[in-house]
């Protein structure tokens, strides 16, 4: 908790990192709700700190500050984050490099350290930690459960045991997360995301793996970026909110839900997706209540309080 004498504004905050997809669509909806952003690109992202210089306008350019920092070098954490009353945190490999158990450890100590910063931070008051549907639906006796939900964890021996490394990296990570949080007395809210969709989407996605099991168990997801921009604006503006909450916008339960997604991970393969015929219909065993009822109000306008 920041001491009273301390400038605080909740509308200035820090995305970090900046230069994925999320998170640069995320500085957009923040600069034109009026926050003051900074934006935070990792050193590994070349060209990605100009192109979110490029989002500055006469209108925001007091509003858009743009930085460069490195989750392993702590000091560039805390200056990204100085005056900054929130967090909203991403962690998204290269693209060129695999998800594999390596990537597990470095996810794993880029959250240790951005919330260790958070926490020798004095403005810093909420952070919203961006994790994964993942981290909540594998487990021994997932089948045994009639209903998926935020209280639900994956369980980080049977993701070891398959190699579900993305699975694995974002169970670890957030787990890390909370237990500094609460260690440290950071308020954190957790968005547990869906597969989102668009033309970056692809069959290479870390978080596919495993999909045809996803499917039979009624836990395979995705969410639209737009909605989880939003979730993420909701979350941090409700003073409500607490704990984790799980993003999706739509289930994949039937076959013609299936085919479609497939065409989407792969719209110039030569390959046919599975004929509608090989496939049932799957009963959804996830839901996003939680999450639901809060963008009810958030749409509605009224998330608004003074906080």
């Amino acid at each position: 908790m920041a001491p009273a004498f301390v400038h605080r504004d909740p509308k200035t905050v820090c995305v970090m990192d900046a230069s994925c997809r999320l998170g640069a669509s995320l500085v957009e909806a923040l600069l034109r709700r009026g926050y003051t952003v900074h934006a935070t690109a990792y050193a590994s992202s070349h060209g990605k700190l100009n192109d979110l210089r490029r989002l500055q306008s006469d209108e925001n350019k007091q509003q858009l500050r743009c930085f460069r920092a490195d989750p392993f070098d702590y000091q560039s954490l805390v200056d990204a984050m100085k005056g900054c009353w929130g967090l909203f945190y991403v962690f998204e490999p290269p693209h060129d490099q695999p998800y594999d158990e390596y990537m597990v450890e470095v996810e794993v100590r880029a959250a240790h350290n951005v919330l260790e910063a958070c926490a020798q931070t004095e403005t810093m008051e909420r952070v919203v930690f961006t994790s994964s549907v993942t981290a909540v639906i594998w487990k021994e006796d997932r089948r045994s459960t009639v209903t998926v939900d935020e209280r639900d964890w994956s369980e980080p021996n049977f993701c070891r045991r398959f190699k579900l490394w993305h699975a694995l990296g974002k169970t670890l990570a957030e787990k890390t997360a909370w237990a500094l949080a609460m260690d440290r007395g950071v308020e954190m809210i957790s968005v547990n995301a869906a597969l989102p969709t668009g033309p970056q989407l692809s069959v290479t996605n870390p978080s596919l793996k495993g999909a045809a099991e996803m499917y039979e168990d009624g836990v395979l997801v995705t969410v639209d970026v737009k909605l989880l921009v939003d979730a993420h604006v909701a979350v941090y503006e409700s003073p409500s909110a607490y704990g984790r909450y799980i993003c999706f916008s739509d289930a994949v339960c039937r076959p013609q839900d299936a085919i479609k997604l497939a065409r989407m991970l792969s719209p110039n393969s030569s390959c046919a997706p599975p004929p509608s015929d090989e496939l049932r219909v799957i009963e959804q065993r996830i839901q996003n209540r939680k999450l639901s009822k809060l963008m009810v109000n958030f749409y509605a306008g009224r998330h608004v309080e003074e906080k």
